[in-house]
């Protein structure tokens, strides 16, 4: 009987989608428009990728041109750039990782520590400030605190009895100089996500371990850095689906004659290809082959991840 009553008032599904969407009309709008965001300039696009197996000409167009399967993916592997391409490309992106992931949880960690709230927001406010700084103004500085002849750095090795250096004119200098001005500049902003993951810890944990004597480093050691794990964990993942697609403005603001064994990664070389010599449909290759390697990267770190902790993407 209760069965039946039940199916007599259970409404039709269009009606309950109808009420819900009059019930929560501003909420869906809201949600519409990064999915319409998304679907416009990410999923829409896709359908190019099938120039990376035609050579395509635009007087013929996408449909008009002709099919040559894996002809430009060979022709990347085979070039004598593919391997200093993905040198440079990965040399780069694991410095970064190992350099500059772990700094903006440190940062979060000190930041926390800190008991005076006054300096611990002027600390704060120092280092998000250069996150707002563009990279063409950042590059610009480096090219000026690093000059040969005026650059501050060169006047204190010169105060020292030292020689000049042309730094963003050596390849060995091009990679630590990169991946530092990159702590430098974002470090602070990162470490936002940290310090309000820390703000989740029950502070009864922060007040059991203080009665049992434990200093500030044991705190972070058994305290911190345990009730962030999951954070880093998922921050980490996502850092490795990047890995191919490293900053292609910094890098080629940064690019000369003299370091470009150093400085040609991926990113600059797919610009330089693709719109300036309007090889498209090698570009289209190469593009396509960096962003395969980054999702196999992504699931492969997430599979692990997954095995090793009870933490992943999904």
């Amino acid at each position: 009987m209760w069965q039946l009553s039940n199916k007599q008032t259970k409404k039709p599904l269009s009606v309950r989608i109808q009420k819900a969407v009059r019930k929560d009309w501003q909420l869906l709008l809201m949600c519409s428009l990064p999915v319409i965001y998304f679907i416009v300039f990410h999923y829409l696009p896709m359908y190019g990728v099938q120039i990376a197996f035609k050579d395509f000409y635009a007087s013929k167009g996408i449909w008009g041109s002709e099919w040559v399967g894996f002809k430009y993916f060979k022709r990347f592997f085979e070039s004598y750039q593919f391997w200093p391409l993905i040198k440079n490309t990965l040399s780069l992106s694991f410095l970064q990782i190992i350099i500059g992931f772990p700094f903006p949880i440190l940062l979060a960690i000190l930041l926390n520590q800190m008991k005076n709230q006054r300096f611990k927001k002027f600390v704060q406010t120092i280092t998000y400030c250069p996150h707002f700084i563009s990279i063409v103004v950042l590059t610009g500085m480096l090219y000026i605190f690093l000059s040969p002849r005026t650059g501050l750095i060169n006047n204190m090795i010169t105060l020292f009895g030292g020689d000049p250096k042309f730094f963003l004119g050596e390849p060995s200098w091009f990679r630590p100089i990169f991946v530092l001005s990159g702590v430098w500049q974002n470090a602070g902003w990162s470490a936002i996500i940290y310090i309000a993951a820390l703000a989740g810890i029950s502070t009864d944990l922060y007040e059991a371990a203080k009665i049992d004597g434990a200093n500030k480093w044991q705190i972070i050691r058994n305290i911190d850095i345990p009730g962030i794990m999951p954070t880093i964990t998922m921050m980490l993942i996502m850092e490795m689906g990047k890995v191919m697609n490293i900053g292609f403005q910094k890098a080629y603001l940064m690019q000369n004659g003299l370091n470009i064994s150093a400085s040609e990664i991926i990113p600059t070389y797919i610009y330089k290809i693709g719109l300036i010599d309007a090889q498209y449909s090698y570009s289209a290759a190469i593009s396509l082959f960096n962003n395969i390697i980054n999702i196999i990267l992504l699931v492969t770190v997430n599979k692990i991840a997954q095995k090793t902790s009870e933490n992943s993407l999904w």
